[in-house]
Order: C-alpha cells, then structure tokens, then sequence
C-alpha cells in the first residue's frame, strides 16, 4: 500500500536514478512527473482534472514568459563574439600590457576572462578562445602547466556569475526577482572573485616565481601609444557594448529582453568593427553614428528631448543598419551570423524542453505534498538558517557533478526557493533573501565545470590542449581554482553585505506615524431647481 507520504522520497530517488542512467533530462523529467500523476490519481491521491495544471503552467510560465525571451538573445551575442576575434586582439594586448611583470600573461587571462563575460555570457566560448590563443604563448615563455590549465579553464568559468549571465538570468526567472537586482546582486561577488584570482596569482609569483615568469622584452612587439591603442580599441567598444545591455537594464531604460536585442545587434556591430574587411566608409558612417548618438545623449540628459534629439537618433540607428548590412557583404561574417543562428536554436530549444519538462516533474511533485516534505526536511536540520544554508551549498556541490546549471535551475530552486525565503528573510530581509540565495548558487554552480573528471571546462580544455599536455595537469591544475571558488561560497555566505551592499535598502514605514489628511474643500451652495408644479 502506497501512502503520499511515500510519493515524494520515492520521486526524488527515481529522478536521482535516471539521472545516473544518463537518459536525456528533459524527457525524464516528463516521464518521471507523468507517471507518478497517473499513480497518484490511481490511488485517489487527487482527481485526473489536477493535471489540467500542467498544460497551463506550461503555457503560463514557458511559453509566455516574456522574460525568457532574453535568453535567445543573449545567446545569439555570446555565439558571435566568441568567434569574431575580439578575444584575440585582447589576449594579444594584454598579454603585451601586463608581460614585463611574473604572472602578467595570467592576470592577462583574468582580466579578458572578466570583459568576455559580461559580453559574451557562455563558457564553452571562453574557454576555447582564451586556451587557443594563451596556451600556445604561456607553454613558450615556461608557465608552470598546471597553472596554465587552471587559470584558463577558471577564468572562463568567471562568466557564469558576471553580468548578463545566463544563469542568472534563469535564476532571476525561478526566484520569481527582477534580473536587474540579481544583476546588482552579482557585481560584488564578481569583482571579489577577479581580486581572489589574481591575488593566488600574485601569491603564486612571490613564493614560487619559476611559475609564473615575466614575458622577455624581445618578445613583447607593441610599446608605447601602439600599445595602449591597441588596447583601448578592444576594452572601449566592449565597455560601449556593456552598457548597452547592462546599463540600460538597471537604469531602467530597458526591460532585459530589449537589452538582450541590443546587445545581439551590438554584437554583429562589434563583428564587423573587427573583420579586416570593414570598409572605409562603413568606418566612416559608423563614425558619424558614434557621434549622432552623443549628441542625442546630450540633449535628452540636459534638455528637452524635441525634433533634433529625435533626428540625432535617426542618424545613429541609420548607421548601425549600415553596419549590419556590412556584415551580409562580407562572407565570413555571413558564415557567423549562420553558426550564431543554429547555436542560439539548439540552447533555446534544450532550455524550452527542460523547462516543460521539468514544470510535469515540480506541478506532481507538490500534489503529492512534495513541498510539505521538503520545507520539515530542510528546516529541521541542525544549525538554523546557517545549517541550511550549508547543506544546501553541499548538496548543489555534489549534484553539480551530474547535472548542468539548467537543469538545477529548473528542478531543484523552484522546489526550495519558498523554504530559502522563509529562512533568509530575518537574515537580510524579505526583498534581498532570494537575491543573496540565488548569487550565492550561482557562485556555487561555476565549480560544476571545474569537477574533476566530469566539468565541462575541462572537457572543452582537453578538446584544444596540445597533445603534450596531460589530462592530469588539466584535473590537477584545477583543484586550486575549485578552492577558490569555494572560499567565495563562504565568502559570500558569511557576509551577505557581499551581494545585499548594491541592492536598494527596504523603506522602513512606521504604520503608527501615518496621516492622510484631506485638505478642507468649500462646496458650492445646492442648486435651487424650484417648487414643482401642480
């Protein structure tokens, strides 16, 4: 005899056992969620009409969540930019920049690492571009190769967690949080982070300098004004780029799906700019444009926004359709805008299914009182808030060994974001306690690609490394990183003022104090309509 009780434990522990089994997320989750409704309803659990929840839910939070719209897009941009050469000029002049000094080559990594994440939002392009381009150049001037293989595939792990993330983007999405608090939320964790790496890397060239060692002069090519040149045109239009699609997000020009959309035309603009290809009056109507939208800037900032604003405008947008029209000229670029197309529909539609997927599963899961056993399972464990709250960076630790961020996204916040808020609430309050839950998984889940044997990075690593490099370099040199992230976990745990510093302070209103006072109106004499006739 089964009994609801015994509905949840057992739906958890089949979808652990699939998972181990290896067949597709997406559709065990359909199937998982299915048939334990079907038992449910054989036992009288609850009626067959409580299914009819699945389809609405699907169509309601899936299929016309607006907000989901901005993952496509910021898709389609990080599809470009990986492959358009942006990475390379930066490493280059970098890697030129900070040589001269031990260690230069991997603060070169970090720091592109940081930019090409709040640009790109995906780690498999970093992660390739970067190991393609530095790897070659730090085996040639003798960098300890377990480092290299760390700095690399760690630094491109940095964007899961900078601004416009997808993960967070999707975790906004489950924690029912605006993106742009999450947003606010990630920036103090994110340049943590970039100081945390590169301070092990300093750490690194004082107690062991044959690591790291200082690049040669005969080999840096670029000084002087060439040098800062070269790295001001890669750092300013990426910095143009980034504002675009983050400062018009928390500036509240723009909802994220918009910011998305300019950041995916931003993109193929960025593409062009940097294709040998570009005409010369292509870079001069791009000019014109550049300048048309400082002045518009200008005189919506200081003046009424009239006819000139408006004209100003006019120019700059008549310049970047210019620009993308370069981009249908010129045949590579063509080629990318095809690839950027065909990755964006694979990750949408993976996204897609996992989420009805995964909306079959949780809808099932919390008729058969699912939430009820989860909410006594978590808040009886020992050590409160803090109790739960290491518990539960453990357990997102261990299943990131298995599971990709989407799916722990959509399977297991969902179930315990209303547990997380109850919790959390005395701690940072009610409208930071989901924000400082979701930043501090969110710097949990970048340990997933690090895992040895199974992250992701290190596969994409082992996919472009020389031959000469060992697959236990690769393991090995990424145990430090590991725990570094791991000291931001705690981090991030102990001071919450880490992500809540950013986000707006609650309004503290004393209900007592309030008055609403009516002002005194003198009303005009009644009318007079007579005596009524006989």
């Amino acid at each position: 005899m089964i009994t609801i009780e015994m509905m949840p434990p057992m739906m958890f522990g089949g979808l652990v056992l699939a998972m181990l089994i290896g067949f597709p997320v997406a559709f065990t989750l359909a199937a998982l969620g299915l048939s334990f409704g079907f038992l449910a309803i054989h036992e009288g659990f609850f009626g067959f009409s409580f299914l009819q929840a699945i389809p609405e839910r699907i169509y309601g939070s899936v299929l016309a969540n607006e907000l989901l719209l901005a993952i496509p897009f910021f898709t389609f941009m990080g599809s470009i930019l990986e492959r358009c050469g942006l990475a390379e000029d930066m490493l280059d002049s970098m890697g030129q920049l900070f040589g001269p000094i031990r260690g230069g080559l991997g603060y070169s990594v970090i720091i592109v690492g940081f930019i090409l994440g709040a640009i790109t939002g995906t780690v498999a392009a970093q992660v390739i571009a970067m190991a393609l381009i530095s790897m070659p150049v730090m085996i040639r001037y003798g960098y300890n190769m377990r480092y290299i293989t760390g700095v690399l595939a760690a630094s491109g792990t940095i964007t899961q967690l900078v601004p416009p993330s997808l993960v967070l983007i999707v975790l906004a999405d489950q924690l029912g949080k605006s993106v742009g608090d999450m947003y606010l939320g990630a920036w103090g964790p994110s340049i943590l982070q970039i100081a945390l790496f590169a301070g092990y890397t300093f750490a690194l060239s004082v107690i062991k300098p044959g690591h790291v060692p200082a690049v040669p002069k005969e080999a840096r090519t670029l000084t002087g004004w060439a040098l800062w040149r070269k790295c001001l045109l890669g750092i300013i239009p990426s910095a143009v780029l980034i504002f675009v699609v983050l400062g018009t997000m928390m500036l509240g020009l723009a909802t994220p799906t918009e910011a998305g959309a300019m950041g995916a035309v931003g993109a193929i603009v960025l593409a062009v700019i940097h294709h040998k290809d570009f005409s010369l009056a292509g870079r001069k109507i791009l000019l014109v444009g550049v300048a048309a939208a400082g002045v518009g800037t200008i005189i919506g900032i200081y003046f009424t926004p009239n006819l000139p604003f408006k004209i100003a405008f006019a120019i700059a947008y008549l310049a970047v359709a210019w620009v993308c029209i370069e981009a249908v000229r010129i045949p590579d670029l063509r080629t990318l805008v095809k690839q950027g197309y065909e990755t964006t529909m694979r990750i949408t539609c993976m996204v897609t299914f996992i989420l009805i997927g995964s909306t079959c599963f949780s809808i099932v899961f919390l008729g058969c009182n699912g939430g009820v056993w989860l909410e006594h399972m978590l808040t009886s464990l020992p050590g409160g808030v803090w109790g739960f709250l290491i518990f539960m960076n453990l357990f997102i630790f261990f299943i990131a060994f298995f599971l990709d961020f989407f799916e722990i996204a959509f399977i297991i916040i969902p179930m315990i974001a209303p547990i997380a808020q109850k919790l959390l609430t005395p701690v940072v309050g009610a409208d930071a306690a989901l924000i400082w839950f979701g930043v501090m998984l969110c710097v949990n889940m970048q340990t997933s690609f690090l895992h040895p044997p199974f992250g992701f990075a290190l596969f994409y690593l082992r996919g472009v490394a020389p031959k000469e490099v060992k697959s236990s370099d690769i393991y090995w040199g990424a145990m430090p990183w590991i725990g570094l992230q791991a000291i931001m976990v705690a981090v991030v745990i102990a001071f919450p003022i880490t992500v809540t510093g950013l986000l707006d302070a609650p309004r503290k209103v004393d209900l007592d104090k309030i008055k609403i006072e009516i002002p005194d109106i003198e009303l005009p004499p009644p009318l007079d309509f007579g005596q009524p006739k006989n």
